[in-house]
This record gives C-alpha cells, sequence and structure tokens, in this order.
C-alpha cells in the first residue's frame, strides 16, 4: 500500500467543511451588511455570528454523516486510485455550485421576505410551476446561473491544489468503525443539542432571523408545517374556554343555519345601509398593504381609483390581515376563524363542507362563486372551493380571445374582472342573488402588466403593480356601474395580507394593517370606521348586511354589531399567534410561551408584565378554533336551499 496513503490523516472532507462554513458565514455577512446597522446594531453582531456559526456546525453535522458512512463502507481498493483527484474535484465543484446557488437563493428570498427559509420554501418545492415560471420572469436566469458556475470553478481552480492533497479517510477496520459511529453520533448529537428556538436570543427579529442557517430553518419549517396546538401552546379548559369567549358574545354554534329565520339587527341604529343589498361581490386584492393608499396617507399617487372610490365608500381605516400568506387571508374571508397554527385551513385534509361563507348562503339560494386569475391548483383554492359549494371559475375557464396578457402567476387584474362580469351577469340571468370573491395576482412578483395603462413601466416592481391593480379595479368599478345588478350589490374590497410582513418583532403589528372599503351608492352614505378590526369579521358582516342567518358559526363579529368596545384583532406567521387589544399585542407561541407587548402609535412593541386577562382570551379563541377544525366541529350539515 501507498506510504502516503497508510499515514494518511483520518479527518476527511476538510476542503468541503471549509467551503460550507464559508460560504454560510459570508451568506450571513451580506444579508447582514444588506439589512444594516439601523435595523441591526452592531451591538448585537457578536452573538450573531457566534451562535449563526452553532448553527453551521448543526448543519454542517447532517452534511458529514453520509459522507462518513461512505468512508466507512468504501473499498480500500478504490481508494488510491490515480483518478481520485479528479474524482475530489469533480465533487469540490458540484458542491460548490450547490453552496453558491443556495446562497443566491437566500439572499433572493431575504429580499422578498426579510427571513431565513421558512414555511412559504416549503410550499415553493410543491408549487415548482409557478414558483420556477416566477423566478425565470423576474430574474436574468441565465446570467445568474452563469455566474454561480463561473465562480464555482473560479473556487475549484483556486484551490485544486489543496483539494487534491487533502488526506483520505483511513482503511483500517478500527477507523472504518469510528467513521461509522460518527456518521450516527453527529446527527444525533445535532438533533439534540441544536434547534431553530436557539435562534430567538434577542428581541430583534432580524437579528434572530440571520443568525439562523438556511438549511436549518427549511428543515425545521418542513417539520413544524403541522402544529398541534393542544401540544405545543398554553390552553385552558374547554369549559373555561367557552366561558370566556361567551362573554366575548363569541357563540360557536354548530349545524346549519336555518334561512326562515331571520336576524333581527338590520334596522338597528348601528346599520348604516338604507336596505340590505342583494348581492355581494368581495375583491380579495393580492398583497395590498394599507400604506399604499392614499386614503391611508400615501403621497406617491400610487391609487387614485382606489382613494376616489374611497370618498364615496364606507372605509374601515383599521383593519389587520391574519397572516402573511393568500391562504390564510382566504381562511379568514370564508370561514371567519382565527388563524390556527401551521398550515392554513384551506390547504389541510378535512377542510370539505364547512361552515364558510360561500356554504351558508348557498344553502340559501344564493349562487356563490370564487373567481381566480390563476390556475386554482395553486395552494388547493380550487379544491377547498369547489367542496365548499363554491363554483370555482379560474383561469382554465376563461377564453383565450378575452386574455391580452398574463404572467405566471395569472391574467392580467383587468382581463380577470372581464371574465369576472361576464360570469356576474349570467348569475344574474338565471335570477338568482349572488355572492362573487373575486382574488386578483397582478400585485406580485414579478410585476409585469399591459403597457400603456399607467404611468409606470412594465415591468415596475411593486409600486407598479399596486397602481395598475389599482387602475384594473376602477375600470371594473366603471363598468359594473352599467349593469342592472349594480345598484343592488355591495361591493367589499380588502387585501389577503400585506406585501411584507417583516419587521424588528416577531408579529409587527403595522406589517398586517390592511384596506377595507364599503361600495354600495345606492345603499351606504359614505363615512369611515377607526376602531380596530379583524378579517375574520368580514363573512359575519356579511351576513349582517345581507340580513341572511349563519353568523353564529363564525369566530368573527358583525363591524356593525359589536360597537367599539372590545374589538381585536388577530396576527400570525406560522408559529406565533398574536391578540391585539387595548393598545396590547398578546403572542402565544410553541413550547408554552406567552408574550404581552404594548403597542405605541409608530408600531414600536415594549415588552410588559403579562396581562392575564388578554393571556386567556387569546388561548380561549386559538384554542377553540384549533379544536373546532381538529374534531369537525367546522362542519356544516347541508340543508336544501329555498325551493329545491
Amino acid at each position: 500500500m501507498n506510504s502516503r496513503f497508510r499515514h494518511s490523516t483520518p479527518i476527511p472532507f476538510i476542503p468541503l467543511a471549509i467551503l460550507f462554513l464559508s460560504i454560510a458565514s459570508l451568506t450571513r455577512l451580506a444579508l447582514t451588511l444588506y439589512t444594516g446597522m439601523a435595523t441591526v446594531p452592531l451591538t448585537l453582531w457578536p452573538e450573531l455570528f457566534l451562535r449563526g456559526l452553532g448553527f453551521d456546525l448543526v448543519v454542517l453535522s447532517w452534511i458529514l454523516a453520509p459522507m462518513l458512512l461512505w468512508a466507512a463502507l468504501w473499498p480500500a481498493r478504490w481508494r488510491n486510485t490515480r483518478w481520485r483527484g479528479q474524482f475530489r474535484l469533480a465533487i469540490f465543484l458540484v458542491a460548490a455550485v450547490v453552496l453558491i446557488f443556495g446562497a443566491l437563493s437566500e439572499w433572493t428570498f431575504w429580499e422578498e421576505f426579510s427571513t431565513r427559509f421558512n414555511f412559504i420554501a416549503v410550499d415553493y418545492l410543491v408549487y415548482t410551476h409557478e414558483v420556477i415560471g416566477n423566478i425565470v420572469e423576474s430574474y436574468p436566469v441565465a446570467a445568474l446561473l452563469s455566474g454561480v458556475f463561473i465562480l464555482a470553478v473560479g473556487l475549484t481552480w483556486l484551490f485544486r491544489s489543496a483539494i487534491r492533497r487533502a488526506p483520505a479517510p483511513a482503511s483500517g477496520a478500527r477507523w472504518r468503525l469510528g467513521y461509522a459511529v460518527a456518521a450516527f453520533a453527529l446527527p444525533w448529537a445535532a438533533w439534540h443539542l441544536g434547534n431553530i428556538d436557539q435562534m430567538e436570543f434577542s428581541g430583534n427579529a432580524y437579528a434572530n432571523e440571520l443568525s439562523g442557517d438556511g438549511l436549518m430553518t427549511f428543515a425545521a419549517a418542513y417539520q413544524r408545517n403541522e402544529l398541534d396546538y393542544d401540544r405545543f401552546y398554553f390552553t385552558l379548559p374547554a369549559s373555561q374556554a367557552k366561558h370566556i369567549l361567551a362573554g366575548l358574545d363569541v357563540h360557536i354554534e354548530p349545524g346549519p343555519a336555518n334561512p326562515s329565520i331571520r336576524p333581527t339587527t338590520f334596522n338597528t341604529p348601528d346599520m348604516p345601509f338604507r336596505r340590505p343589498p342583494r348581492n355581494i361581490v368581495l375583491i380579495s386584492v393580492e398583497s395590498l398593504s394599507a400604506r399604499y393608499l392614499g386614503s391611508f396617507g400615501n403621497q406617491q399617487g400610487l391609487t387614485p381609483k382606489l382613494d376616489a372610490l374611497a370618498r364615496k365608500s364606507l372605509v374601515f381605516t383599521n383593519l389587520y390581515a391574519t397572516g402573511t400568506r393568500t391562504v390564510r387571508g382566504l381562511d379568514a374571508l370564508t370561514l371567519g376563524i382565527p388563524p390556527i397554527p401551521g398550515q392554513a385551513i384551506v390547504r389541510r385534509p378535512g377542510n370539505e363542507h364547512l361552515a364558510t361563507l360561500g356554504e351558508i348562503l348557498h344553502h340559501q339560494g344564493y349562487e356563490s362563486l370564487f373567481i381566480y386569475g390563476g390556475y386554482g391548483y395553486f395552494d388547493n383554492m380550487n379544491a377547498y372551493y369547489a367542496s365548499n359549494d363554491y363554483r370555482v371559475v379560474d383561469r382554465t375557464d376563461f377564453p383565450k380571445a378575452s386574455v391580452g396578457f398574463a404572467n405566471i402567476w395569472g391574467v392580467a387584474d383587468e382581463y380577470l374582472f372581464d371574465n369576472s362580469l361576464t360570469q356576474l351577469d349570467k348569475v344574474y340571468a338565471t335570477g338568482k342573488p349572488f355572492l362573487a370573491q373575486i382574488m386578483t395576482t397582478s400585485n406580485h412578483r414579478p410585476y409585469t402588466y399591459p403597457d400603456g395603462r399607467i404611468d409606470i413601466p412594465s415591468p415596475g416592481h411593486r409600486e407598479g403593480t399596486v397602481k395598475y391593480t389599482d387602475y384594473a379595479i376602477g375600470r371594473f368599478i366603471e363598468q359594473a356601474r352599467s349593469k342592472p345588478w349594480f345598484n343592488d350589490t355591495l361591493f367589499i374590497i380588502v387585501a389577503d395580507h400585506c406585501a411584507s410582513a417583516a419587521g424588528k418583532t416577531k408579529l409587527p403589528v403595522a406589517g398586517y394593517h390592511i384596506p377595507l372599503i364599503f361600495y354600495a351608492p345606492a345603499l351606504l352614505a359614505p363615512g369611515r370606521d377607526d376602531h380596530l378590526a379583524s378579517q375574520i369579521d368580514i363573512p359575519p358582516t356579511v351576513l349582517d348586511v345581507l340580513n341572511r342567518p349563519g353568523s353564529q358559526r363564525f369566530f368573527g363579529r358583525s363591524l356593525f354589531k359589536s360597537g367599539p368596545e372590545g374589538r381585536r384583532a388577530f396576527i400570525s406567521n406560522y408559529q406565533e399567534l398574536g391578540y391585539l387589544k387595548d393598545g396590547k399585542l398578546t403572542v402565544l407561541g410553541p413550547k408554552q410561551n406567552v408574550e404581552t407587548f404594548a403597542i405605541s402609535a409608530d408600531d414600536e412593541a415594549t415588552p410588559i408584565p403579562l396581562d392575564l386577562t388578554l393571556r386567556d382570551e387569546a388561548i380561549a379563541y386559538y384554542q377553540t378554533a384549533f379544536r373546532a377544525y381538529k374534531d369537525g366541529n367546522l362542519k356544516m350539515n347541508p340543508i336544501a336551499a329555498p325551493g329545491t
């Protein structure tokens, strides 16, 4: 046996380990510099990078495990061949390409979401068509991939001698046993010593995120996509939770709404409508943060159509989205339910025939529609809506001649609205009242839209798509004015979520602030409601406005019945569950963690002693909502619609 091989150092794969740690550390440094010292104070950097190195070592342990197992099993006669050096260079090159590409992916993900890889990245692996198409339409992919390859080749060439001279694994039985033990011991130790909860070392959410390792956070998000509330969160006895909710006028009653029973609250002083509308058009706008609207203080002139509409509408100025994804908004707008931890109900199994707004109205003789400009298989939207008695109309149902522009996410909003008008006219011709939820797509990366509509050329970044969506909504309303059903219709315009929910805290309140506009000039006088409200309050409000039964199936409360006292909002990511009330934010987290923050007018969150009343209210809402779904109590027993 070659003497050099006999005396080789028994610690293999050093070049690959150095490569991984170097790229991981440089990625963290680049993201930290990009975020800036004003956002992440320099005093947090030492612990940020020290913890980051620890997380990188945890990930490295998992990466090395299969290599060490290979070292234990690889035949000795294959270890000292003449092609060993070339094989090492090839392995190093492949690893460099993968790791540099991963760093580039982390950069683009951070630019969009200001977090390390999380559950959104996990979802992206499922919907590769949209995600890959979005990347191709948003970035110069060929140039970026070429750059990645050239950089990887350059690194391999620069360190070629060290890579070739690196020691091979020892071949003795004792060393083989050691490699095999290490292959299992390292990931075992990493599993027990490191987890993403250790990222929470400061009160600065950016610093906490930057300390992480993207592969580790991705794996944790995959593992925690389904979170059992009873296992991970603080709980109360069910009877106590029910009593608390009853005191808040929340009574979740199972069973269908009887269409012969009419609410008795329509003619109360709080109801601003002159008479109930016959139809509802609910426009859920992709990523429309309140801060983009001039009627909410924006000075860029991005929403002239919506601002003009707002002056003739009832505007709710203090409404908050429940989450950071479209599916969370769809949960809230159909089920009126607080956001349960883990995956949204839209994407969960067993979500058919729930007591959704559309299903309740369907069984009272309404035509319920969900109209979407993209492919509705994304995020399970088609299956969810169809199984809850909505008639689904998506991109595949639009005549090709009716679509003048589209990108990977869907048809341009103006063509979505054109096709929506066609559908609404058809329903009107049948004599049925309708509930139509229209979901837009244009306000999304790659930020492309038809030319000549607005004064910002396509692609126009977020500002351009906001202004284009504003144009499309204004055009839709103008076209609807000529329809015979216009004067009997309430148009509701609301966002599914904000464009970004990043901030220095886990749940930055301003990152969930969305507009809500009620427009029905023949039925409703203009006005403003500045009281706190939640996205989950919209479904019961719709039933209240229609003077229809069924609101007892929702956790939300009608905005025309609750009064200003006791108003609250729910905000969340996929782990932290927030309850906003009386200027305080109560946050329920995994491991039975509960915190209370005072929220200032400029959105600063200051930790304060735990408010036990608000804690128990938050737990009562979230715990009961989770159990109601888990136990099937959100199901609706169908009844025959009138006249059938």
